[in-house]
């Protein structure tokens, strides 16, 4: 009877310090590379950034052209 404890308790050490460790750090390295990606919620948000800024680049570039015409010497002024 003795014996069996015995090797149930080893079983369980050499499970604790050899197995358990690995696992643990297997899991874990997975863990970060499944988050590297972006989910599809963060590609939707960029995307959406992307278009507000592309408009706003546009409404940019349009402001610039009206005050050219209005006052060529505005980029001069600090």
């Amino acid at each position: 009877m003795i014996e069996i404890y015995q090797l149930i308790t080893g079983a369980i050490i050499v499970f604790m310090v050899m197995v358990l460790p690995i696992w643990i750090i297997m899991y874990y390295v997975t863990k970060m590379r499944t988050a590297r990606g972006l989910s599809k919620d963060d590609e939707s948000s960029l995307a959406e950034v992307w278009e507000v800024s592309k408009r706003m680049q546009q409404r940019i570039e349009s402001l610039e052209t009206i005050l050219d015409e209005r006052d060529p010497n505005w980029r001069d002024k600090s």
